[in-house]
């Protein structure tokens, strides 16, 4: 199956001049949504991990999924203000300006090791956040794994020493 077919793109969104690679018309079609899970599951699914982590929201769309069906943990990493317990930041630069990520400061447990999931792999700014989050709690990230990377815009020279895999290049 072609996903890249079931991909939109919307020019000038979020602002003028950025290529927005919309998937809600991957995950409107069912069977697109579930050969997109099902490659992100063969991915990581002989890999040595205790968690996938996504961050909110469209990680989640596809981390829960691949937590569930590989029976592992999920643990979110969400936007300021949205967890309720204490939390650890941390602040990045994405394509068109920044941002922050919290993650509960008991989500890992040092030696975990660690599947991040995401729908996108661009500049790597976020991408590089959640491994900062990650480590910080004494986690390892043993592979990042993405539906869609924008390779122009190079976000694994960010992600130095960790396995980066992606199912869709543009």
């Amino acid at each position: 199956m072609d996903l890249k077919k079931l991909i939109r793109d919307i020019p000038n969104f979020p602002e003028e001049g950025i290529l927005f690679r919309d998937i809600t018309t991957l995950l409107k079609d069912p069977n697109g949504l579930a050969f997109a899970i099902d490659l992100l599951c063969d991915k990581v699914r002989d890999l040595d991990f205790d968690l996938v982590v996504g961050p909110e929201s469209r990680g989640f769309i596809f981390g829960v999924p691949v937590a569930y069906n590989l029976k592992k943990g999920f643990i979110p990493i969400r936007k300021p203000g949205k967890l309720p317990y204490k939390t650890h930041q941390q602040s990045y630069s994405l394509e068109y300006g920044t941002n922050t990520l919290e993650i509960h400061q008991d989500a890992i447990e040092p030696g975990s090791k660690v599947v991040l999931i995401d729908d996108l792999l661009a500049t790597g700014g976020t991408n590089k956040a959640m491994v900062d989050l990650i480590t910080r709690l004494g986690g390892e990230v043993v592979m990042v794994v993405c539906l869609i990377e924008l390779s122009d815009l190079k976000g694994r020279e960010l992600l130095t020493d960790i396995v980066v895999e992606t199912l869709l290049q543009y």
